[in-house]
């Protein structure tokens, strides 16, 4: 008889394969997108959908060079630096949209077998992810779902915050609420979710409590919607994430 997996195990599953499914759909709503179109601005300020595309691309290979650090125990940097980082961007974000398409599916294709590799205590080591954030490699795999998800939307090819399902939106709300937690300058905020979720994050003044779907939640942090889909912002206009 095989021993019932343990809930960490069963979580790292469902997240791997949410990593999966939100790639493909990306991949599916983009595979139309002309020449054109992915030179046209995207959502995000001063980027083209290219260099959306370009990013997810080198986001995979940064998780793969931690995923290589808590396999080996060789420290390897997310980003060689912020200079080279924004140059590959900007180099790869006037390519043809068969380029770029291939290299998001090739890039994430070897993010999945890296993420074969790993295994037993392997996810358990700690790396450095970019601003100096640490975290056991088993979290990696939310790290990538949220960045598929979050630029998608950015991508504007149709596919919006609200779309994300409870349970992801969930799980990407308490994600970067640990990001923002400590983060100097973050306004204190005391966020639930119509889920039941709470979570708290940030340093400065008196704690405002804010509630909402968790996907609108979500957007709203992350700078993707205004207050107006969310209760208590009242304004509150949030640093960039």
């Amino acid at each position: 008889m095989t021993a019932a997996a343990s809930p960490a195990a069963t979580q790292l599953e469902t997240l791997r394969g949410l990593v999966t499914t939100t790639t493909q759909r990306l991949l599916g709503d983009t595979i139309l997108v002309t020449d054109e179109q992915w030179r046209a601005p995207s959502r995000l300020p001063d980027w083209t959908r290219g260099h959306v595309a370009t990013h997810i691309a080198r986001h995979a290979d940064g998780i793969c060079r931690l995923i290589e650090w808590a396999r080996t125990g060789e420290r390897q940097d997310m980003y060689p630096s912020p200079e080279q980082r924004a140059t590959e961007i900007e180099a790869g974000a006037g390519r043809s949209g068969l380029e770029l398409q291939i290299d998001m599916d090739t890039s994430a294709g070897l993010l999945s077998s890296a993420f074969d590799e790993l295994g037993g205590d392997a996810w358990d080591a700690v790396v450095e992810m970019s601003r100096g954030l640490q975290v056991p490699a088993r979290l990696l795999p939310l790290a990538r779902l949220l960045e598929v998800v979050i630029h998608h939307v950015d991508l504007d090819v149709g596919y919006e915050i609200t779309e994300i399902d409870d349970q992801t939106a969930d799980w990407l709300l308490e994600w970067s609420a640990f990001r923002l937690r400590d983060r100097e300058g973050f306004p204190k905020l005391q966020l639930t979710s119509d889920s039941g979720l709470t979570t708290a994050l940030g340093s400065v003044g008196e704690p405002m409590r804010i509630s909402g779907s968790s996907a609108n939640l979500l957007g709203w942090l992350l700078g993707r919607t205004d207050s107006a889909a969310i209760s208590g912002g009242n304004g509150l206009r949030l640093p960039a994430f």
